[in-house]
């Protein structure tokens, strides 16, 4: 999970505008209905950038800037005035291969690393795309009109579920004003918000943003829907083939029924949006003997829109581990955490510490104190102080709980460490490590890694991805490592990484920062391994049946999340599997 950042939603929080009542209207207006608002912020800066070389000088022309490049051999960097962001890169034989850092999201209050690759362009010129993560909050407000002429409402925020954090169930208007009225269980309702109708649009401030809602009149598409309104009726189709390392596939030939999918698609398209509860799907990826066969996009998201994974990128981090490993970095289970991340070990160090390794991170048993939402070790805790900016450092700084291995305890801070390990051993950032060695072969290039503070890639996920390419995670642990015939992690370490190596839950096993699960199938059982994240993001891998599932979703903070794992897979997907 990953802090809610900038635009400061809490759970307590209301909003009112300070405004004096306009004058009556002569009649209120019929508030019944869907009302949607949308505000960008950003970032503007993005587009061709072209890096120029004349003899040992380097200038960069991007964005309206004609800036100039800092060279270190083969390394080259340059920033942006103000803080709007810096590129830093390596010139190849072939192309400068490099990561965009841009200026702090509004949204979530962090920075992203996204890959830029430049190809040469002419004479002493290399030119590419930067295509930072696009940053916008969404709301919609369906609003109904009760039986006394009352209205009830609800918000919905497909980006974060904000309206669990804001829990509006009612909406009154008085002359021009607007109140957005509700309560947690079992609290007194209490203004949420407050804003003003203002010639048919409803001006609402949100977390310390104006909002203006216009109503989506008749018959839509809006993304509110998973497919418009009404509902349109689903028919199959074969996914598209794209040169992103996806063979593709029909339903019939992979042994999946298209009758079951076609009912399964439908069921989502149908799904009521009642609720900011309801379950909500924003895609569904299926694939089966290695070649992708469904899928299917809802809300408005798109197979070229990079989703939040949350702690499914976790799983990322394990995937980067074993591929550093097979690549020859020095790094091991047994490689001990304190030795390597300390110049010198303090002689006070507690033993427990001293005794704490890679292979405890990475199976959340480190024995940090994460145990509670007012732990030190408390993820959430971490990223909202400020006096600490090296999360490594604070990680470090955790008291124990338990010794390392006695324990298994989900701990956010304990991947992001093991990340910190392999960055000091190999000596080279994160994200440029990332796309070497997993990214470049596995055909990725739309996707945004999350940063700490100290612009190092956070291990605790959080990454943007495009589902296609997350899906590829789960496939590359049921090819034994291989991706297009090359080995991109051991054949052990992907098989130990879905395994069932101690118990989470009482039904939910854990390996190396993949879950684990069990099925009932056609009278027996068959094992699941998958990456899982706040929100309903799934990526699932079942060796048995040499299937990958993957979901995204926007249930955020909300029991529905679990509905894919729990629900659609053992009683909609597996019983399509022939």
């Amino acid at each position: 999970m990953v802090r809610i950042g900038y635009l400061a939603f809490a759970a307590c929080a209301t909003f009112v505008l300070p405004f004096r009542t306009a004058e009556a209207q002569h009649g209120a207006p019929d508030l019944t209905g869907l009302w949607a608002a949308k505000v960008r912020f950003g970032p503007d800066i993005r587009g061709p950038l072209t890096l120029l070389r004349s003899g040992k000088a380097w200038r960069a022309d991007f964005a309206g800037f004609s800036l100039p490049v800092q060279a270190d051999g083969e390394k080259l960097s340059f920033a942006l005035p103000d803080g709007k962001g810096y590129f830093r890169g390596s010139l190849s034989s072939i192309a400068v291969i490099g990561q965009w850092v841009g200026a702090k999201s509004q949204t979530s209050g962090m920075s992203y690393a996204t890959p830029v690759i430049l190809q040469p362009n002419g004479a002493n010129r290399w030119r590419g795309e930067v295509k930072p993560l696009d940053d916008a909050f969404t709301f919609y407000l369906p609003v109904t009109r009760r039986q006394d002429g009352s209205y009830s409402a609800f918000l919905r925020n497909p980006e974060r579920n904000q309206g669990r954090f804001i829990p509006v169930s009612r909406i009154e208007i008085k002359d021009d004003v607007v109140t957005l009225i509700g309560g947690r269980r079992n609290q007194p309702e209490t203004t949420q918000a407050q804003g003003r109708f203002d010639d048919g649009i409803l001006r609402i401030p949100l977390g310390g943003t104006s909002f203006d809602f216009s109503r989506v009149e008749g018959e839509t598409s809006t993304p509110f829907y998973p497919r418009g309104k009404p509902a349109q009726r689903y028919r199959y189709a074969e996914p598209l083939q794209l040169d992103d390392g996806w063979p593709v596939a029909t339903v019939e030939q992979v042994g999946i029924s298209r009758s079951g999918i076609e009912s399964l698609v439908q069921k989502l398209i149908d799904m009521p949006m009642d609720s900011f509860s309801t379950s909500q799907i924003h895609s569904l990826l299926i694939a089966r003997h290695g070649k992708l066969a469904v899928e299917e996009y809802f809300h408005g998201y798109h197979r070229d829109q990079p989703h939040d994974t949350r702690s499914a990128g976790k799983s990322l981090m394990a995937v980067l581990l074993g591929a550093a490993m097979q690549a020859g970095v020095p790094i091991h289970l047994s490689t001990p955490v304190y030795r390597t991340m300390l110049d010198s070990l303090p002689p006070d160090l507690e033993p427990r510490k001293r005794a704490m390794t890679l292979e405890h991170l990475i199976s959340m048993t480190a024995g940090y104190d994460c145990a509670s939402d007012s732990a030190p070790g408390n993820e959430d805790l971490m990223q909202s102080q400020s006096a600490e900016p090296d999360w490594y450092r604070y990680t470090l700084n955790v008291p124990m709980l338990t010794a390392p291995g006695d324990t298994i305890v989900y701990c956010s801070i304990e991947p992001n460490l093991a990340g910190g390990m392999l960055r000091k051993i190999a000596g080279e950032p994160l994200p440029e490590m990332f796309y070497r060695l997993v990214a470049r072969p596995l055909k990725m290039s739309n996707y945004h890694l999350f940063l700490s503070p100290t612009g190092e890639a956070y291990g605790g996920g959080g990454h943007q991805f495009l589902p296609r390419d997350f899906l590829k995670f789960p496939q590359l642990m049921l090819n034994d490592g291989r991706w297009n015939g090359r080995q991109i992690i051991s054949r052990e370490w992907a098989r130990r990484s879905g395994s069932a190596l101690r118990d989470l839950t009482s039904a939910q096993q854990y390996g190396w920062l993949w879950n684990s699960v069990e099925y009932p199938y056609k009278g027996g059982k068959v094992r699941a391994f998958f990456a899982a994240g706040n929100g309903g993001q799934i990526f699932m891998g079942i060796p048995a049946l040499d299937l990958v599932i993957g979901f995204t979703g926007g249930n955020y903070n909300d029991p529905a999340l679990f509905i894919p794992q729990q629900k659609f897979v053992p009683e909609l997907i597996l019983p399509t599997i022939e």
